[in-house]
């Protein structure tokens, strides 16, 4: 599990002449992600594979030979040695030795475990498993080497960070923004040409230093932008306004408050949170109960009505009506996510 700061907050703001970080690197601060399952892939050409879609981030880089990746929403992308992609969503995915290569699903490959989570995939020929032929001997070419692995975040999908980003993040777009990103490239890609003992451990460990270094780089990349909820984080008075709403999403987070919060008259705040944000302020309080409530039901078990009672919901009634318009489902579903 990596920060993206080896110290928390806490502890940094215990340092003489320690200058508070900004809004947006205090939520930064709880962004965490977990590397839930990673395999090593030898994959004789002509291959492909889809990555059914998930939960779950994807990672991929590229140790030896290449592949073209494609995405419902996108054209085929050429990935080069070295090169390292994330899909922050878990959209469905192809990677291929060539377009024109017809998949099969990544579970069918046969893997061998190395460790609790990682494992060896052995991609001989997919396209004949595909086919239900017999398995044929590897061709002579070399063979193409992944490095692919599966990330869990522990911001809930209907945060405004995870709503924004992208469908496909390329590590190569990213690196001018952040210096540890090629650096993290290059020890991966030294990693899987050594093949030395553990290499599997330090690649999985490497690949999510580099996947939180990449969001970094985006984020960073996307703080020009005049509007949207990292432009509303950067700015002072608004964005003091969304730090307390998710630092405290149990409080009765009405517009008078909020409008005080922010030292503005309500209708200057409710104009300009609109204005930013592109929804209303209530709506936008609402969403950041609702992600609290789905994480305690899910994660922690707590019962609907306790939930409803510590989001302030007069009845459990109103707040399933509440939770299902939000999120899509009566809460007593998030168990069984």
């Amino acid at each position: 599990m990596l920060d993206f700061l080896s110290r928390p907050f806490d502890q940094l703001a215990q340092e003489p002449f320690a200058e508070p970080p900004d809004l947006l690197t205090q939520i930064l601060l709880g962004l965490r992600l977990d590397g839930v399952e990673y395999g090593r892939c030898v994959l004789h050409p002509p291959w492909a594979i889809a990555f059914p879609a998930q939960r779950s981030a994807r990672f991929h880089f590229v140790g030896h030979g290449g592949a073209w990746l494609r995405t419902p929403t996108t054209e085929w992308q050429r990935l080069n040695p070295g090169d390292a992609v994330l899909l922050p969503h878990g959209s469905f995915h192809v990677l291929a030795s060539s377009p024109d290569v017809p998949p099969v699903d990544i579970d069918s490959l046969a893997r061998k475990a190395v460790s609790e989570n990682i494992y060896l995939v052995d991609g001989r020929d997919p396209r004949n498993a595909h086919l239900g032929t017999p398995v044929a001997p590897p061709p002579p070419q070399a063979p193409d080497v992944m490095f692919c692995g599966a990330l869990r975040f522990n911001l809930d999908p209907l945060h405004p960070l995870m709503a924004m980003m992208p469908e496909v993040m390329l590590a190569g777009d990213l690196a001018r923004r952040d210096t540890m990103v090629p650096v993290l490239l290059e020890a991966m890609e030294r990693e899987v040409a050594q093949d030395r003992m553990g290499a599997c451990a330090i690649l999985a460990r490497l690949a999510d230093a580099l996947a939180a270094s990449i969001i970094r780089a985006w984020v960073e990349c996307s703080c020009n932008s005049p509007t949207g909820w990292i432009a509303a984080v950067r700015c002072p008075r608004i964005g003091k306004v969304i730090a307390a709403i998710h630092a405290d999403p149990e409080r009765d987070w009405n517009v008078p408050v909020l409008a005080d919060l922010m030292g503005a008259s309500r209708s200057r705040f409710s104009e300009s949170f609109t204005r930013t944000m592109g929804e209303s302020p209530a709506r936008y309080v609402a969403k950041v109960k609702m992600s609290q409530a789905r994480r305690w039901i899910a994660r922690d078990g707590m019962r609907v009505a306790v939930a409803a009672n510590r989001l302030g919901y007069e009845s459990e009634a109103s707040f399933s009506r509440a939770y299902k318009r939000i999120i899509g489902h009566p809460p007593s579903s998030a168990r069984a996510e």
